[in-house]
């Protein structure tokens, strides 16, 4: 027993991170938000689902906003300070995001775009009729 105890405080012990980097995918229908140290491992994560959303309301700024502020206090709570942040996709909550992430007291000190666009690669989606 006393074993499992010490595993667990090592792991977290190794966790306390004062930078990392911030993921923000942003849907039509949904924002997730991915807190990672520098290498890439999970810290923390949150989206608009998980913050009580349902349906529409998930893809709206607010609802992205409140997973941010969401996000950004879990970081906290494992010493992050600093955060580059990383935003991806064409939802409405792109911004608010990054807003929340401001507002909950992390300090950002790259804000990158890093949709990706095809170099005429497959071919796209008919346009919607309704």
């Amino acid at each position: 027993m006393p074993k499992q105890i010490r595993k667990l405080t090592n792991r977290k012990l190794k966790r306390k991170v004062p930078k990392g980097i911030v993921h923000i995918q942003a849907t039509f229908n949904n924002t997730i938000i991915t807190v990672t140290n520098k290498t890439g491992e999970v810290i923390c994560w949150s989206s608009a689902g998980a913050c009580g959303f349902k349906g529409a309301r998930k893809g709206t700024p607010f609802a992205a906003k409140t997973a941010a502020e969401m996000a950004a206090r879990y970081s906290l709570d494992y010493g992050m300070r600093e955060a580059r942040v990383m935003v991806k996709g064409p939802g409405a909550g792109r911004e608010t995001a990054i807003r929340g992430l401001y507002e909950a007291g992390l300090t950002m000190t790259l804000v990158r775009d890093i949709t990706a666009t095809p170099h005429n690669g497959c071919r796209s989606p008919k346009k919607r009729r309704i």
